[in-house]
């Protein structure tokens, strides 16, 4: 591993240490990887649970906000796709996620697929060999919401990480993940 390679896993355990000293609670072990990965959470979903199903709940084309322009690295007002999905088994939500996603940024099979079907982003970069990395931006704890309470059926805090996958040194997906704080506590159990 490279000098690089381990001052970003440093950081990343800083950024664990950090809110879990200010949330006040250790978080498993299970908790920690789904927050640090930088490879695909469907892989670690499907080896926790057996493979994992995904449903989109919500996806559209819109313009880019200033805001999400300034998260993608592309300009206001350009098209993105928004995709919010919920990774579970057998109904049971596992993973909630957002996204924003710069249209010019993706070749036409990668965009049919992503439009089309219940397919995890990281399933999709494998399937067409697309190298691409992860860079995690933000941990935290975040408060629950009345989307978050609707999906989970419970009003505890979330779990949340902001990452973007890079392709070709630019932003391809902007993502954000949430799961309840009550999740993932014990090797084998989401309860």
């Amino acid at each position: 591993m490279t000098c690089e390679g381990n001052n970003i896993n440093q950081r990343l355990i800083e950024k664990i240490y950090t809110v879990e000293k200010n949330y006040g609670k250790t978080f498993s072990n299970t908790q920690k990887i789904l927050l640090t990965t930088d490879g695909s959470i469907t892989a670690i979903l499907d080896v926790l649970n057996g493979k994992i199903d995904l449903k989109t709940l919500e996806q559209h084309f819109e313009k880019s906000t200033p805001e999400i322009a300034e998260l993608i690295d592309i300009g206001c007002g350009e098209e993105i796709n928004y995709r919010e999905v919920l990774m579970h088994k057998n109904n049971k939500p596992l993973i909630y996620a957002i996204s924003y996603i710069p249209l010019k940024r993706l070749h036409d099979n990668f965009k049919s697929d992503l439009i089309r079907a219940d397919i995890p982003i990281g399933r999709i970069l494998r399937k067409y060999n697309m190298e691409s990395r992860r860079e995690i931006k933000t941990i935290q704890v975040e408060k629950s919401n009345e989307k978050l309470e609707e999906i989970y059926k419970t009003d505890k805090d979330f779990l949340t990480r902001t990452y973007t996958i890079i392709h070709n040194e630019k932003i391809l997906i902007w993502i954000k993940e949430f799961f309840p704080i009550t999740y993932f506590v014990e090797k084998d159990s989401i309860n």
